[in-house]
């Protein structure tokens, strides 16, 4: 079994593939779900947005406006997408617990 599915099979996922515990995740968790979801590389920028989701969450406890993780980093709005397919992704992969019903929706259509 590989580093990867020994990953898969040590943290619990819900039916979003969220951690069901937020507890579990490091930077070896991140790139496992990513991987998971064809993301082969988390490059610098991906850890941009992965460290400033997490940091918006631990001082506020909701889903950060991505357009502000944009304006920060002086990227366009389109740029967490080319990163991660959706914002969702990227919440997911940053091990952040799941954000309810209408931030989800919100996730995935940006």
């Amino acid at each position: 079994m590989s580093t990867a599915e020994n990953i898969l099979t040590e943290i619990q996922l819900d039916e979003y593939g969220l951690l069901k515990n937020t507890q579990d995740w490091n930077r070896e968790v991140a790139l496992t779900l990513a991987n998971d979801l064809n993301i082969k590389l988390l490059t610098a920028d991906h850890w941009k947005v992965i460290e400033e989701m997490r940091r918006h969450y631990v001082r506020f406890g909701v889903a950060p406006a991505i357009h502000n993780i944009c304006h920060i980093n002086h990227k366009s709005e389109e740029w967490v997408h080319e990163l991660f397919g959706t914002c969702f992704n990227a919440w997911r992969i940053a091990g952040l617990p799941d954000p309810g019903e209408e931030a989800k929706a919100y996730l995935n259509d940006m």
